[in-house]
């Protein structure tokens, strides 16, 4: 059953203090500019709040926190997923956050940050969904068609994990945006759609029933946030984050994220 103790699980392993992390000997980056990417579409990492209209998540108020331990002035933009990786890469913004998995075949064009977090992929279905239990019964279901983003974790998890390992497997269908993968999921256009834990139990809080998770997890996956190669930020990025595992606020950041925020309230 998914839940937030599944979360939480997840995360233990990077929330947990290294030893010897000071935050008084974090670097000072005496207040210089450092502009920020994301895309606002993985609750409760970061999204824009159906309330309030204000962009919010977990991972901005990391990321506030370690400008505020850095002393650098911190801009955030917006941008889409195909676009963001080779964006940071050319320079156009110094660092890229959203939920992104550190992977052998990205750290080609970008430098990763140390992982900030642990999640999990799951399967994200509607709420009535009977037809199908798990990612064997699915793949069995010849009928069942999968959203997913190309070239992102969902796409070769549904690929090489569920599917018959075809790449062009026409029971994917493609989008631009996680968030149209789940309107399309809602409106009955695919069957499923795969993301991390954080964003299947933002998704499912926010649904009132419509959605929900099925089957058990799918794959591990660290997230770091992304740089330009060669990139001055990374070293110090690096230590604020042990920092803030060390003294616990990352910690209280799943506890405010993952447990306290209900989406919508």
């Amino acid at each position: 059953m998914f839940s937030r103790r599944t979360i939480l699980a997840g995360l233990t392993a990077l929330v947990l203090a290294p030893l010897g992390a000071v935050a008084a000997d974090l670097p000072d980056l005496a207040g210089r500019s450092v502009v920020v990417v994301t895309e606002n579409a993985y609750p409760p990492l970061q999204f824009v709040d159906p309330k309030s209209g204000k962009a919010i998540g977990w991972e901005y108020d990391a990321m506030e926190e370690i400008a505020k331990r850095l002393n650098f002035k911190l801009e955030i933009q917006n941008t889409s997923w195909d676009a963001m990786i080779q964006a940071v890469s050319d320079g156009q913004y110094d660092i890229g956050m959203t939920g992104i998995t550190i992977k052998d075949e990205r750290k080609a064009k970008v430098d990763f940050s140390d992982p900030y977090m642990r999640s999990q992929q799951f399967m994200l279905v509607r709420g009535d969904e009977s037809r199908f239990a798990d990612a064997k019964s699915f793949g069995a279901f010849a009928d069942g068609l999968v959203g997913a983003q190309p070239g992102t974790s969902p796409f070769y998890t549904a690929v090489y994990e569920i599917l018959d390992g075809n790449e062009q497997n026409p029971r994917i269908k493609l989008f631009e945006t996680f968030g149209a993968t789940v309107q399309a999921l809602k409106a009955g256009d695919v069957d499923v759609v795969l993301t991390d834990s954080v964003a299947a139990k933002g998704y499912v809080d926010s649904s009132a029933g419509a959605l929900k998770v099925i089957g058990g997890p799918l794959g591990t996956e660290d997230f770091g946030f992304i740089f330009k190669k060669g990139s001055d930020l990374v070293v110090p990025v690096n230590a604020a984050i042990a920092a803030l595992k060390a003294d616990g606020t990352f910690d209280r950041l799943n506890q405010k994220w993952f447990v306290d925020y209900k989406m919508g309230e």
